[in-house]
């Protein structure tokens, strides 16, 4: 017993720095979005309406801060099954976390540009990044719950780790669907996009078969 504690410490321990690590990205990626907020100088007009000015910019402060905290809440999802870690696994974490510290970039362009001329093409950049994102999500997943790669705890909840899958495996596609909608609808795409957002916030739901 004592010497099967020892190695349940050791696995969760080889995953504490990768968790500690993506942790701290999220974090630095949602406190630097403030840094988008311009302080109106003295003698530039009336404050009031100098701050109303920038509402693109509260909106994308608002919209970045929700999707990479939905982004953070997955990846905190994945990694209560994962308990290993290898170089594989390091490096696909590494490429998801570049795609998370993007997302304040063309959420802003989106958010300045919408209404205006370069709309589409903003609106294409936008989606185009939760396609690239969405994919990561599932290279991630896929490797670490398969059998091969041995990384999840050996008393995993199967059931779980297969609705994730299930959850996930719809991400690419959706967003896609999203970016086609672009050339239709503009702001059609971003709600589609916004509804996404609220789905992959949510626990994956048993299938009513499960028990």
């Amino acid at each position: 017993m004592v010497r099967r504690a020892r190695g349940d410490r050791f696995m969760s321990s080889e995953t504490a720095r990768v968790e500690a690590f993506s942790d701290g990205v999220f974090a630095i990626a949602i406190t630097l979005l403030v840094l988008e907020f311009k302080v109106p100088a003295r003698g530039s007009g009336v404050l009031s309406f100098q701050l109303l000015r920038q509402w693109p910019y509260y909106l994308s402060f608002v919209s970045s801060f929700a999707f990479i905290g939905i982004m953070w809440i997955n990846h905190h999802r994945m990694f209560t099954h994962i308990r290993k870690s290898n170089n594989v696994l390091l490096h696909l974490n590494l490429l998801l976390l570049l795609g998370v510290t993007f997302v304040p970039f063309p959420t802003s362009v989106i958010a300045v540009h919408l209404g205006g001329p370069d709309q589409r093409a903003a609106a294409i950049l936008f989606n185009a990044t939760y396609v690239l994102i969405a994919i990561l999500f599932n290279l991630l997943w896929r490797y670490a719950s398969s059998s091969r790669a041995g990384l999840l705890s050996k008393d995993v909840d199967t059931a779980a780790v297969a609705r994730i899958t299930r959850q996930y495996s719809f991400g690419p596609v959706l967003y896609m669907i999203c970016l086609g909608l672009v050339w239709v609808n503009v702001l059609a795409s971003l709600v589609m996009n916004l509804l996404l957002a609220c789905y992959f916030a949510l626990s994956p739901s048993p299938n009513h078969g499960e028990r």
